[in-house]
């Protein structure tokens, strides 16, 4: 497991829930859809560490 790239699937997952909320807060459609599409991005990231994680053992 790449610790690394786990921690950047989690600061990527946080940085779009935060963009996300500001959106809302803000009532900026484009920031939220950015804010999910990180959080996308993050959970993919996250989950082909997992994929990887499983073969290696």
């Amino acid at each position: 497991m790449s610790g690394t790239e786990k921690s950047k699937a989690h600061a990527e997952q946080a940085k779009g829930k935060g963009k996300e909320a500001m959106g809302r807060m803000v009532g900026n459609e484009r920031m939220t859809a950015e804010g999910r599409a990180e959080q996308a991005k993050g959970n993919a990231r996250h989950a082909k560490e997992d994929v990887k994680d499983a073969f290696r053992h």
